[in-house]
């Protein structure tokens, strides 16, 4: 229990500069078959955030994920100076692992301004986050019914408070509809740097988010017959991120086919306003 409270978010997203533009972040081990996708995300995204100028924020970024990343050795960010315009600064980083590439993204960062404004998504209507059980109990209840991995991980999964509404329904009922509600939240404070809060949202938007695309079909995360992995993930940020406070994620799944699954998120604060949202494509192969 001890090792649990000292497992913060913020510490993995703290990079070590090795020299201008190369930086090495340090690696959890979630208990996946892989490295968790979404420490690439963040980490390449606060990577791309050190080089910008000073008072320019991320407004989007599109990324590939090209080789299984190893979750017991870290990743080295290669950071590319693309354009620095008058409002708008691009940035390319490379993840490095074993001297192979295993990721790349693009990202774009603008000097806030006023402009056209306008929202026509709506929050779901969901329960409150307080009336929903963190995903973290269900998983303690049922110790003894997951994986020794997953268990020895387990407080790797603590730092971000994940409540995923309905969640017994979500993970193992059986053609359900492609659609999944989950609020997150830091179990830490995050500060008031945008870096930290994208780069932490950024992290945790890849919890849950494929396996939407299972739902229809009857097939478990957990099911050894089952081949799944991120090909490509993207984001847009529309509004300054708190990570201190609940964010909806609204994820649903509009196809799936060629051994592909398409999942899109909306994430929403608690006054309703959309603050970011998310695309991704991802690899759901059943094998023999």
């Amino acid at each position: 229990m001890e090792q649990q409270n000292e497992v913060k978010v913020a510490s993995l997203l703290e990079l070590e500069t090795l020299e201008k533009g190369l930086y090495r972040g340090q690696s959890w081990d979630l208990g996946f078959r892989a490295l968790f996708g979404g420490q690439v995300l963040g980490q390449a995204l606060k990577a791309a955030w050190a080089s910008v100028p000073e008072g320019r924020v991320a407004h989007s970024f599109h990324s590939y994920f090209l080789l299984p990343g190893d979750a017991k050795q870290p990743v080295v960010y290669d950071v590319e100076i693309v354009r620095d315009g008058k409002s708008f600064s691009a940035r390319r980083v490379k993840a490095i692992q074993n001297g192979r590439n295993i990721f790349y993204m693009t990202a774009s960062f603008q000097q806030p301004e006023e402009g056209m404004q306008h929202q026509y998504a709506q929050m779901p209507d969901v329960p409150a986050p307080e009336e929903v059980e963190p995903d973290i109990r269900m998983y303690e209840r049922n110790y003894e019914n997951i994986g020794r991995r997953m268990r020895e991980a387990l407080s790797y999964h603590r730092p971000i408070d994940i409540r995923t509404v309905d969640a017994v329904r979500s993970f193992t009922s059986k053609n359900d509809k492609p659609e999944r509600y989950t609020w997150l939240r830091a179990n830490e404070d995050l500060g008031d740097s945008q870096a930290m809060h994208q780069a932490a949202l950024s992290y945790a938007s890849d919890y849950h988010f494929l396996s939407t695309s299972l739902q229809p079909h009857g097939v478990q995360i957990t099911d050894r017959n089952l081949a799944i992995a991120t090909i490509d993930h993207a984001m847009w940020f529309h509004r300054p991120i708190n990570m201190n406070e609940w964010l909806l994620y609204s994820m649903e799944s509009p196809a799936s086919g060629g051994a592909r699954g398409l999942v899109r998120g909306q994430l929403f604060n608690q006054q309703g306003e959309l603050v970011a949202s998310t695309m991704q494509e991802g690899l759901m192969r059943i094998t023999d």
